[in-house]
């Protein structure tokens, strides 16, 4: 009886952690991640080796370099993976710096707040019909892959988004 009691605890945690949001990853480190906005494409590198790439969502206007709040664009140019946000409404999210010193100043010669926030993350049921680019400037990704990349990329690791 004691038997069938510690199986069934052990069966009962392997479940729970096999359905948690959360991956492992011991694979070679990340080094830098590229984005290529005009592709629709993420990739992870170690050095100049891909390790992994995506299919991705942009901001609902993707075009160009965001520059001021609300303005839909996801941000170009190297930033640094800064934060993560495990209780993200979108699933897993990690942040990318925007705006950086040369964002906040080209916005406030315009008048106008630089905006922030600007996330790598996963796409939650609420918004599964939104289309390809669909965010406020963020980089959209499947809440599976979303779950890799969380494992992957850790804070500090450099970012490039490309036109």
């Amino acid at each position: 009886m004691r038997l069938i009691r510690v199986l069934l605890i052990l069966t009962l945690g392997l479940g729970v952690s096999a359905c948690s949001k959360f991956a492992t990853y011991n694979g070679p480190e990340v080094t830098h991640v590229v984005v290529n906005k005009g592709d629709r494409r993420m990739y992870l590198l170690h050095g100049t080796e891909v390790l992994e790439d995506y299919d991705i969502g942009l901001g609902f206007a993707p075009a160009g370099h965001k520059q001021v709040e609300g303005d839909g664009k996801t941000p170009e140019g190297t930033y640094i993976i800064d934060r993560r946000n495990p209780n993200s409404q979108f699933f897993l999210s990690i942040g990318v710096s925007y705006p950086n010193v040369q964002d906040r100043e080209n916005a406030r010669a315009l008048g106008k707040s630089p905006g922030g926030d600007i996330f790598i993350h996963g796409r939650p049921w609420k918004y599964r019909k939104g289309g390809r680019d669909w965010t406020a400037g963020c980089i959209a990704v499947t809440n599976s892959e979303m779950r890799e990349i969380y494992a992957m990329v850790k804070n500090g690791t450099p970012i490039t988004i490309n036109p």
